[in-house]
């Protein structure tokens, strides 16, 4: 099972690799994540798009689309900026017409949304507007200061059936047990193979 991972603002692919270290060592070995960069990073800029005006939106659209297209991913995974632009991702593969295809490229069948929230410009709005069918788990945190929680709930109810964990690390991909027993839950069960949980193995560091 192959996942694209999204790094957050200000962040890289090798930074979001460190960051999911915790998470992909209990992950079933079935499951593939593949880190990439912004686009904009290669022009000197930060982050999938720019605040407020999401100067770059449709650029990382294109991107997307472009490197979904050349490799099948099952999921998607994504952090803080990387998480609003996963559920702007599935929005966008949702946003046909009843009964016509995906647009090229984005058939990701979950999404795994920690520090998500909705960008409040007009075009994170429009594509957000329907309720979202693709299964999904949302992982925010009430003490959170980067992304208040609020923001997370509000991104989770464009969804028809979100999943929602809690945890208490702030503004991170957590480490506790509990929420990365639930991450790994819910992604073993879209795929096939995992392996069984061991306790110790939520101690990796």
């Amino acid at each position: 099972m192959s996942v694209l991972a999204l790094h957050g603002q200000h962040g890289t692919a090798e930074i979001l690799r460190r960051q999911m270290r915790p998470l992909a060592a209990v992950l079933p070995p079935t499951v593939e994540l593949t880190f990439v960069d912004a686009p904009s990073l290669a022009l000197g800029d930060i982050g999938w798009w720019r605040d407020g005006d999401m100067r770059g939106w449709e650029r990382t659209l294109d991107w997307a689309r472009t490197v979904t297209a050349e490799h099948h991913f099952d999921g998607v995974i994504g952090f803080s900026q990387g998480a609003a632009l996963a559920g702007m991702l599935v929005a966008a593969q949702e946003s046909t017409t009843p009964g016509a295809a995906a647009p090229a490229g984005l058939e990701f069948g979950f999404a795994v949304i920690i520090s998500g929230f909705i960008e409040p410009a007009d075009e994170a709005s429009a594509l957000l507007r329907r309720p979202l069918r693709t299964p999904s788990l949302h992982v925010m945190s009430a003490v959170d200061t980067v992304v208040p929680v609020r923001a997370s709930e509000r991104l989770a109810a464009c969804f028809t059936a979100p999943r929602i964990v809690c945890h208490g690390g702030g503004h991170v991909i957590p480490t506790d047990h509990a929420a990365l027993a639930e991450i790994v839950s819910f992604v073993s069960r879209r795929g096939e193979g995992a392996r069984p949980m061991k306790e110790e193995e939520f101690h990796v560091r």
